[in-house]
């Protein structure tokens, strides 16, 4: 049967509480007379599946950029007076390549968002076993925070640091650059990404769609590194779950 008393260990043979509950030093979450409302599931195989799609989104996103840069170097060509076969040719496989890009990258965006906030979700809950008090949000913001105007700047990112502070291992909480970085790449891809891209789709002539291309290569590159860099936390933050859940009795450890 489970301890009666954290709902996450097996009792002992002779008893109703398991060896950590059973030790003033031992199991210190949840808190002695509280019945937690969730329960330990492993991260790993959720983490991992959504790391390798941040992975793929960052391929794609390489993918856009040679497109890019070909893209720049036929129109300027053309700006320039070029002509012939060759020229529309690679024209025509830019235009291609550029739209094939641009089609991959917003469906894989919907399909990341979905497999980002499930296992998002995941860590969450884990954390709330690991610090049920730790949470400066509901959990309902898992979700809101990243829909919700203006709040969607910052409400994500605290949701995860509260996650992170409640997993790390430590004496004290590990720092928290790598989500910032990931955090800052990831505004600028969003909002910058967004007024670049429109200076291409409004250019019309060759020499605009030349000039434009540059922002379209930095918004690409803003959103391959941001890409990596969610991996990242993704990859670090489903380690430190894992590493705290199999720790002992220091740690709910029914995984």
């Amino acid at each position: 049967m489970l301890c009666t008393r954290c709902h996450h260990v097996e009792a002992a043979p002779d008893g109703v509480l398991c060896s950590g509950c059973a030790t003033p030093a031992g199991f210190a979450a949840p808190p002695a007379g509280v019945t937690p409302t969730t329960w330990l599931r492993s991260p790993v195989g959720l983490g991992r599946a959504t790391a390798a799609l941040l992975a793929v989104v960052a391929a794609v996103d390489a993918f856009a950029l040679g497109a890019d840069l070909l893209m720049y170097d036929v129109t300027g060509d053309l700006a320039g007076g070029a002509t012939g076969a060759d020229v529309w040719d690679r024209s025509d496989l830019a235009d291609k390549l550029t739209g094939v890009a641009g089609v991959a990258q917003a469906l894989l965006m919907v399909a990341c968002a979905v497999v980002v906030v499930v296992w998002l979700w995941r860590v969450r809950l884990n954390a709330e076993v690991f610090a049920p008090d730790g949470h400066r949000k509901a959990r309902a913001w898992v979700i809101a925070g990243w829909v919700v105007p203006i709040v969607s700047l910052w409400y994500p990112r605290r949701v995860v640091v509260d996650i992170w502070d409640a997993s790390s291992t430590g004496d004290k909480p590990d720092g928290h650059a790598l989500i910032n970085a990931w955090w800052t790449l990831w505004l600028l891809s969003l909002t910058l990404g967004q007024v670049l891209y429109t200076a291409f789709d409004e250019a019309d002539t060759s020499q605009e769609i030349h000039d434009s291309m540059t922002q379209a290569m930095v918004a690409d590159g803003l959103d391959l590194v941001a890409a990596l860099l969610a991996a990242a936390v993704v990859l670090r933050l489903t380690r430190m779950q894992n590493e705290k859940a199999h720790r002992g009795p220091e740690a709910p450890v029914a995984v």
